[in-house]
């Protein structure tokens, strides 16, 4: 019995170990879904201490699995666990989980790129952008197939406050290929700074918090991998549309090794590329000799405040896509050519 005034802290009944839940439904994980179980919970414990104190809180896990990292949040008594699982192979083993934790556990068997995170927890814990983060939490061991594609659909919801992030700045502790979370926090200068990089950093403090070995997982994944910490910030580094940051900080990274020149010429329409591009880096005062990894945050600022002024300027400039003109040249240009063919045919 717990003593008076003191709440007794949640406990799972004795269950079946990970492995014999992988055992008693067959479970094998999919190599076209890059699924890896972490069978270790020790290590699953490890994660949700990332997360920070989460007694009482409402937790939304991705991706759960057979449910390792499931029992680690379970024990760490929050109030509410939301489970989002794409593959129905694991709903039976998490149904079990749910009903070791009466009234705690909701399962939904979706897809978490097009679930509605709205609307997922209770509006009392809406918290105002400028508090303190909500008692609301993500956590996920993420496939590999989605964790860059959904962390970047989750900083945009960051820059526009919706999704999980209308009740406030939710963090999110999340895993990832060693390689990726280097990029999500690397510095200016460094091997790995990259568009991760800017998007992650302009819009939260991000913390690479500790790397598991391939081998804890199963089956054994040919890479390390990293827990990864996002607190979103009170006010964003560039303070410009997702959209428009993104185009910027991507065009400058596709010639990585090259001046950040080159990649910022292809914001423009050839007419005139070289004149405004020069216009762009001169306002915004930024070396063109720069390679796109030694560009700081501020001069990423500066270049996306330049931008947008030239965008509100020309309206058509935003829409451009160097693609696409590329793609219109090498049509005319075969077009061009079987013409020419045509007319030596016909001559001779």
């Amino acid at each position: 019995m717990a003593a008076p005034g003191k709440v007794a802290a949640f406990r799972l009944p004795p269950l079946p170990t990970i492995g014999e839940i992988i055992k008693l439904y067959r479970l094998k994980a999919q190599r076209q879904l890059s699924q890896n179980f972490l069978l270790d919970l020790r290590l699953t414990d490890k994660i949700v201490k990332q997360a920070g104190e989460l007694k009482n809180a409402h937790v939304c896990e991705v991706g759960p699995g057979p449910g390792g990292i499931t029992r680690s949040i379970l024990s760490a008594g929050v109030e509410q666990l939301l489970l989002i699982e794409k593959d129905a192979r694991f709903i039976p083993g998490l149904q079990m989980l749910s009903e070791a934790a009466p009234g705690k556990v909701r399962i939904v068997h979706g897809d978490i790129l097009t679930y509605n995170m709205e609307k997922a927890f209770p509006k009392h814990l809406k918290k105002d952008w400028e508090d303190e983060p909500p008692d609301i939490h993500i956590i996920g061991n993420l496939p590999f197939s989605v964790s860059t594609p959904l962390i970047i659909k989750w900083l945009a919801n960051v820059s526009k406050k919706d999704g999980p992030f209308k009740y406030g700045r939710t963090q999110m502790t999340l895993t990832f290929q060693k390689e990726v979370g280097e990029r999500l926090t690397a510095n200016p200068g460094g091997n790995q700074r990259s568009r991760l990089s800017i998007m992650a950093q302009h819009l939260c403090t991000v913390e690479n918090c500790f790397v598991i070995p391939g081998q804890a997982f199963v089956p054994k994944p040919e890479v390390d991998v990293a827990v990864v910490h996002f607190t979103p910030l009170v006010q964003p580094k560039i303070q410009q549309p997702f959209e428009l940051v993104e185009k910027l900080v991507q065009s400058v990274f596709q010639f990585r090794r090259k001046y950040c020149f080159r990649g910022l010429e292809t914001l423009f329409p050839e007419t005139g590329r070289f004149k405004r591009t020069e216009q762009l880096m001169m306002t915004a005062n930024v070396d063109p000799t720069l390679r796109p990894f030694q560009l700081s945050m501020s001069q990423f600022r500066n270049l996306c405040d330049t931008y947008r002024k030239m965008c509100d300027e020309d309206p058509n400039l935003f829409v451009f896509n160097y693609r696409e003109e590329l793609k219109q040249k090498k049509r005319k240009r075969k077009l061009f050519e079987s013409t020419e063919q045509t007319e030596e045919e016909d001559q001779l």
